[in-house]
């Protein structure tokens, strides 16, 4: 007698399927991410297989004869999350919002359903996680609904897709992906298989029915079976929520958008009665800084088309041990680690028997070079226990042998400290140029971050 089920492996991150267990994946090259699922014969044929063949596309089209046309966009009435999604909402479009539990991510959408029905658009709330009174409760703290927003509390893909059919709703809110399940795939609700397949069913249902569909997918420290990197591949645009779900802001990042740029991002404030938009992201995270203490200066950093101004903060003090301890937040520990080495090399500050903790303020995570040149005079400021004027901005790379190399958009970085009361700027030597016609502020260009600390320490 033939047997009724397989087991099939599934990688974790990328989704690659195996007929046995690999320690590494051959698709994305990570180790032990294969995880077991029992899947029934036969069901592959209507799972996560794609489109069924009648919708497929059966004749090669020449390119230079096919017609582009403007998506069409629905704005959601929140300016930072149409930023992120590049203009506003896609008609048929797939969007998933991942981030970790209790970040925000069902208040967002809650709020978006709200605008959106508040302007005649019939939205469709599905949730899987809570029942029709905690969302109750939940909205009646955002505001007032009317008779667009619809509540349905399933977990059924079956009941779901006929409920849409029959609803014909213009958005669709799935929340969250791991609550779903299919009757068809012989596993668990949150699997690897259940996940996919839930993915690809609501795939053909935004494309078909040109809905968009926008799913909430959980991230864990842990790393859940059917995480959103899963997903990735399958959506049209990914969307992450970061922060500390225990701070007042929240982050949102754009990791993938085919129907827009990918470097915006929309920050959050989280209140009573939701999450608002921080307008001015500068101000928000300069608020409240010391202007009187040493270790502490402002750069700047581009994130998509926006320059943000972050205060960096560096505590160097001798250890008391052997090995000195190097903490790092909101930055790499590697990259502050290079600098020093450059600082105790170029400059010849004895760092080797010094703890240092920096700390970008504000909960921000920066990876751009182009805050090097802050981190340097912090360190160096925290160091001799000398303090930076107040009017002060510095940014720029920092190679190995100590030269201070080119950022992009340099203009629009001074412009945004001049708007919030800077005076003096320490910026690249080719940059100079670039920035010296913005009034109100002093530009000084260095070639190395010698020349920098001379200028700001007199040293």
């Amino acid at each position: 007698m033939a047997k009724e089920r397989t087991s099939i492996f599934f990688c974790q991150s990328c989704g690659y399927e195996s007929a046995k267990w690999m320690g590494q994946c051959p698709g994305c090259r990570e180790w032990n991410t294969f995880v077991e699922e029992p899947v029934r014969k036969g069901s592959m044929k209507h799972g996560v297989s794609g489109m069924r063949t009648a919708d497929r596309v059966t004749k090669p089209m020449v390119l230079s004869e096919i017609e582009i046309t403007e998506e069409d966009r629905m704005g959601t009435g929140i300016a930072e999350l149409d930023r992120v999604l590049g203009g506003g909402i896609v008609q048929g479009s797939l969007t998933l919002v991942g981030g970790d539990p209790g970040i925000g991510k069902s208040t967002l959408l809650l709020q978006v359903c709200r605008l959106l029905s508040l302007k005649g658009v019939k939205v469709l709330y599905i949730s899987g996680e809570e029942s029709g009174s905690q969302i109750k409760m939940r909205a009646d703290r955002l505001g007032r609904f009317d008779a667009n927003m619809l509540l349905l509390c399933e977990t059924s893909l079956e009941t779901i897709e006929e409920v849409i059919q029959a609803n014909k709703p213009q958005v669709v809110v799935i929340d969250s992906i791991q609550t779903m399940y299919s009757e068809g795939v012989n596993s668990a609700p949150g699997s690897v298989s259940q996940v996919r397949e839930a993915t690809a069913r609501l795939l053909q249902v935004a494309k078909g029915n040109t809905i968009s569909v926008f799913i909430v997918g959980h991230v864990t420290k842990e790393g859940t079976v059917a995480g959103p990197r899963v997903l990735e591949h399958m959506v049209d645009t990914v969307l992450y929520f970061e922060g500390d779900r225990h701070a007042s802001y929240r982050i949102l990042r754009g990791v993938k958008n085919r129907f827009g740029s990918t470097n915006e991002i929309g920050v959050f404030e989280m209140k009573e009665n939701g999450l608002t938009e921080v307008l001015n992201p500068s101000e928000y995270m300069l608020n409240g800084r010391p202007e009187e203490a040493n270790g502490c200066v402002v750069s700047c950093s581009m994130e998509g088309t926006r320059p943000l101004l972050i205060e960096i903060q560096a505590l160097v003090c001798h250890t008391n041990f052997g090995i000195p301890r190097r903490q790092t937040t909101g930055t790499d520990i590697n990259r502050v680690n290079l600098l020093m080495a450059v600082l105790e090399k170029r400059v010849g500050l004895q760092l080797g028997s010094c703890d240092a903790y920096v700390n970008i303020t504000g909960g921000m995570r920066i990876q751009e070079p182009a805050i090097d040149l802050g981190i340097v005079l912090a360190i160096v400021s925290g160091f001799r226990n000398q303090k930076l004027s107040p009017s002060l901005v510095a940014f720029g790379e920092v190679g190995l042998s100590g030269e201070v190399r080119a950022v992009s958009q340099g203009k629009t970085r001074v412009t945004e400290a001049a708007k919030l009361g800077f005076t003096e700027c320490i910026v690249p030597a080719s940059c100079v140029k670039e920035c010296s016609n913005v009034s109100g502020v002093k530009v000084i260009g260095v070639k190395n971050i010698e020349e920098a600390i001379q200028y700001v320490l007199g040293i």
